[in-house]
């Protein structure tokens, strides 16, 4: 092909569907035809602000981290795939070299790299592009019969999936998930398949509720509402806060049981924030941070595979990419959507 379409960030407000010239795969390489791309809170970000937190955008920038589809073609000495393989993309290349890499956990290496960030510069150009060139170690061939659709939910699964690993053993828990975004969600998915006997989910819209219903919490609070209450009679085991704001951090630190745990998943605003960080000390409550993913993917699939872990509910929408404009409203909106997906193949002969 001689250029493909691209979904390019320019700055605040400005989105645009470019043509560019189609990438060729180097040694090592493995070009992947996307199918489809999930709209992330981060896309979102750089859409509206031309920012996601302190990551600025610097030059044009073409989004999107979460992509599926089939291997197009191999770069010399590529041989883990074959061409015509339905496929997902796993977004980071971290360095391999620091400690954090060197310690098996390269989720939080400083010198990652993630597809549609700009954290550096130059930017690392991300997956929303008709024909995506990657490393042959981020492409992850799918199980026999999976639809490209789950697929493309891999990598915000893999996310939540990793905080609820956070949780250690959730068998028969109690589980708060603050936060019905389609992270929150996905971390109700698969909290299910980890075994939580409890998921109340809170969040201050009744649409993702309903979402979040569908994709099994046993109990669904909006924030706000008449007899919601403030949930410090909860006592739950653990809990995930997934909306990144401070209030739903408090509500984590207040609904936890004593000595309990909580989960930090949802990125807060930048700079300090005001949490109700006595109940730590006084409550002897354990806080970790999940950032990202690593091996997660693996699993995640497998889980796919199986039928144990629901994303079906997650998934509210595909739109082809000619209307990408109508698609990044559309996520936007929590009470017409949760995961919006763009179809780069819809309207192709």
């Amino acid at each position: 092909m001689a250029d493909v379409r691209a979904v390019v960030v320019h700055g605040a407000g400005d989105l645009r569907l470019e043509r560019r010239p189609a990438p060729e795969p180097g040694p090592g390489e493995v070009a992947v035809a996307v199918r489809y791309g999930g709209i992330c809170g981060s896309d979102l970000h750089y859409w509206r602000h031309g920012a996601v937190g302190e990551f600025r955008l610097r030059e044009p920038l073409v989004l999107g981290h979460e992509v599926a589809g089939t291997v197009h073609a191999l770069g010399d000495g590529v041989d883990s795939v074959t061409v015509g393989a339905p496929v997902t993309v796993h977004p980071a290349t971290p360095c391999g070299a620091c400690r954090q890499c060197q310690a098996g956990r390269p989720n939080i290496c400083p010198d990652a790299r993630y597809l549609g960030s700009a954290a550096r510069f130059p930017h690392v150009q991300g997956g929303f592009a008709e024909l995506l060139v990657v490393r042959a170690d981020q492409v992850i061939a799918l199980p026999p019969g999976l639809d490209l659709r789950h697929a493309a939910v891999v990598e915000p699964a893999s996310v939540a999936w990793h905080a609820v690993q956070r949780c250690g053993d959730v068998r028969g828990a109690r589980v708060l998930v603050t936060g019905a975004g389609p992270i929150g969600c996905l971390v109700v998915s698969a909290l299910r398949a980890a075994g939580a006997a409890e998921i109340v989910v809170t969040d201050v819209h009744p649409q993702p509720l309903a979402v979040a219903a569908a994709a099994g919490a046993t109990r669904t609070v909006l924030v706000g509402a008449p007899g919601a209450g403030d949930l410090a009679d909860l006592a739950a085991d653990a809990a995930i806060e997934s909306s990144g704001s401070p209030a739903g951090f408090s509500t984590c630190l207040r609904a936890v049981d004593r000595g309990g745990l909580v989960v930090g998943l949802g990125l807060l605003p930048p700079g300090d924030s005001p949490i109700a960080a006595n109940l730590i000390i006084t409550r002897e409550l354990r806080v970790v941070g999940s950032f990202r993913f690593d091996h997660e993917p693996a699993a995640v699939l497998d889980a796919l595979a199986a039928g144990r872990l629901a994303v079906e509910p997650v998934v509210t929408q595909v739109v082809p990419l000619d209307a990408v404009a109508d698609g990044f409203a559309l996520a936007a909106d929590p009470a017409r959507s949760c995961k919006v997906l763009l179809d780069f193949a819809a309207g192709k002969p």
